[in-house]
């Protein structure tokens, strides 16, 4: 079921934190222009907040120790050792949905 989430004037240079009491973790909305991605804001590492990383080459990386997570698939290079949940996100005209 398609949840709406945010709007698109909530963002901060493409970037939106939103917490639902459903889910423990909270996730990380990046906008790109072009499309929304949707993960848990947690480095499996040490739950450091991917939030405050930089987006390269289709991942983010957390600013801690450098692992990487792929904004589609949510998979991890070291040293995290697990990849982060993603969701599936769309923009309908300027609201944010996911299918949680």
């Amino acid at each position: 079921m398609w949840t709406p989430v945010a709007k698109l004037s909530e963002f901060q240079d493409g970037r939106l934190v939103v917490r639902r009491p459903e889910h423990k973790k909270p996730i990380l909305l990046l906008y790109t222009g072009e499309e929304v991605f949707a993960l848990e804001d947690v480095c499996t590492h040490d739950d450091g907040p991917l939030h405050e990383g930089e987006v390269e080459d289709g991942a983010i990386v957390c600013p801690r120790h450098g692992a990487r997570f792929d904004l589609r698939t949510g998979r991890q290079t070291l040293p995290a050792p697990r990849p982060v949940k993603v969701f599936p996100a769309r923009l309908e005209g300027d609201t944010v949905l996911l299918d949680l």
